[in-house]
């Protein structure tokens, strides 16, 4: 058995209550173990001084799919820029490429080398749910999962509009999230996409579907009201309506009441947190959406944080992303219609400093984190690379752990957003702990991963340690040691491992009766043969590469509801 101990560290390890203690963490076959101070190990690293947390888990990063390939298909020179900036071969690291997009390959090696072990796809299709998990096992090192669309497939609003019985609903929904192995179900612009199929331009929460006569309302409460009773442990992973439309504070809302009390996590937040005061006609309604957090403890959320420079948007909003196209830049773009499924659209953007539009929309992201009171409601993410690519956390992190360089940055923006920003009378810096919950301990609760995010005995060794220094992004950019699963994996910022990554998924009961149903649907209308469609273990563990199987228990704690802290 091999055995290391990592000695005198600061451990932040906020599922466990520890902040800041200095402690030792013993590791014996990839768990952490208790030892006594004076037991023989393997080896042991000197690691006073220094900053020791789980691995960072990352619950909402586009790293796998249809719509993901595409982005990186659409701008070959981001990938000449990585070329560029590869400045030291590491004969460890296959050959890959992107910087907004980064390949599978550099994917792995970019979150591994800060400190992160996970992350999660936020946007499978049932259709394209092996080539999803193709990619994911495609990506090195760190552990992966996904979130299956529902809301806008045809079988499912059918349902809905012919008033079948909910149990039936509940079925179909957990059949999909059996069948596709994923971790939890994701709606995106509930009905929306649909709508659009219909030449509809816009489906409010409360407005009705051309076609079928629903409400998003009616999907997103379906949707809730499935998972809770399934026990999966993710709540509803809700893409509100009217992305990026002034005013959609109030839909935003809208979909929050929509949940009657029930879990939903509402993802990059920054995009639906628009008033429409002042000249402009678009202002910062930051402060209304964190109070409804604030006053919903069955809400979380992640941000979506935009962060300055070239990027590309990649939605399953295809709605949203036909408006946003002339903005593109460069000038390009893709849609595509997935006729029973889904659809998506891909558009590059530069987010500007001297932009109204794209200052406002910094400051708002930052107000929300600094707004939300419990820290354990809120997770770090740029939607990435939707926001600004995964490799701009460390770059985050200081914004919200130091003020003066936020001020600083806040400074560089366009003069009215500088001038009017309720971001500058903000004093709050997060602390260790804090980050912590954020990127480690918040995101590995909500998803039900009860062996991640954490320090104790029995966790997994995904393990970070950061010297720590003033600079908090020069900190957080390369951490000294990064472990996996008890391998060491990155040392000072450079891959020194690069083992396959587990997958994570759960798989509720349901009444597999519902299967008369989907067959006799897939023969009327679909291209693909039903009784190919369930992906099972040993063909999941293929596509993983061979990676372990990790399946999360369907159980919710139903005395901690989704925002206290444990």
């Amino acid at each position: 058995m091999s055995t290391f101990r990592l000695r005198g560290g600061r451990v932040f390890d906020p599922a466990n209550r520890i902040n800041g203690h200095i402690a030792d963490i013993c590791v014996r076959d990839g768990r952490i173990v208790e030892l006594p101070a004076e037991a023989a190990v393997d080896r042991e690293y000197d690691v006073s001084g220094m900053a020791v947390m789980a691995g960072g888990i990352d619950m909402h990063s586009h790293i796998g799919g249809g719509k993901i390939n595409l982005a990186r298909m659409l701008m070959p020179e981001d990938h000449r820029l990585r070329a560029q900036r590869e400045a030291e071969a590491n004969p460890l690291e296959l050959a890959s490429c992107g910087v907004c997009t980064p390949g599978t390959l550099a994917t792995g090696y970019r979150y591994a080398e800060m400190g992160y072990t996970a992350a999660f796809e936020p946007a499978m299709m049932a259709s394209n749910a092996r080539h999803t998990h193709l990619e994911m096992g495609d990506t090195p090192i760190i552990d992966h999962g996904a979130y299956v669309m529902l809301g806008n497939d045809e079988l499912f609003l059918r349902m809905l509009a012919q008033g079948t019985d909910f149990e039936r609903i509940r079925d179909y929904v957990g059949w999909t999230i059996n069948a596709t192995k994923a971790l939890g179900v994701k709606v995106v612009n509930p009905g929306g996409i649909s709508a659009f199929k219909f030449n509809q331009r816009a489906l409010d929460v409360d407005a009705t579907h051309v076609h079928y006569e629903i409400t998003p309302r009616q999907v997103l409460h379906t949707l809730a009201r499935a998972l809770t009773e399934m026990r999966v442990p993710h709540p509803l992973h809700i893409h509100a309506s009217n992305l990026g439309v002034p005013g959609n504070v109030e839909s935003t809302l809208a979909t929050i009441d929509a949940l009657e009390g029930l879990p939903g996590h509402l993802t990059h937040i920054q995009f639906h947190s628009y008033g429409i005061e002042g000249p402009r006609k678009f202002s910062s309604a930051a402060g209304r959406i964190a109070d409804a957090v604030n006053a919903n403890p069955n809400v979380s959320i992640d941000v979506g944080q935009i962060m300055f420079g070239q990027t590309v948007t990649a939605s399953g909003d295809i709605m949203k992303q036909v408006k946003q196209a002339e903005f593109a830049s460069p000038r390009k773009w893709i849609a595509g219609d997935i006729e029973c499924d889904a659809g998506c659209g891909v558009v590059p953007f530069r987010y500007r400093e001297q932009s109204y539009v794209n200052a406002l929309q910094w400051t708002i992201g930052l107000e929300l984190f600094l707004m939300v009171k419990n820290p354990w409601q809120i997770t770090l993410t740029t939607d990435h690379p939707n926001g600004g690519p995964f490799t701009s956390y460390p770059h985050l992190i200081r914004l919200l752990m130091d003020k003066s360089f936020r001020d600083e940055q806040l400074a560089k923006l366009h003069p009215d957003v500088a001038q009017q920003a309720a971001l500058a009378s903000m004093t709050r810096e997060l602390s260790f702990d804090e980050i912590a919950i954020l990127t480690r301990a918040a995101p590995a609760r909500l998803l039900g991963l009860r062996d991640r995010g954490r320090l104790n005995a029995g966790a997994a060794a995904d393990i970070a340690v950061y010297r720590e220094q003033a600079d908090r992004e020069a900190m957080f950019t390369a951490p000294e040691y990064v472990f996996k699963d008890g391998e060491l994996v990155a040392r000072n910022g450079r891959i020194v491992a690069t083992p396959t990554g587990g997958t994570h998924y759960v798989e509720p009961e349901f009444d597999r009766s519902i299967e008369r149903t989907l067959a006799e649907y897939s023969d009327n209308y679909l291209a693909f043969n039903f009784r190919h469609a369930a992906i099972g273990r040993d063909e999941l563990c293929t596509c993983c590469n061979g990676g372990r199987l990790l399946p999360a228990a369907c159980s919710v704690h139903q005395d901690e509801p989704a925002g206290q802290q444990p």
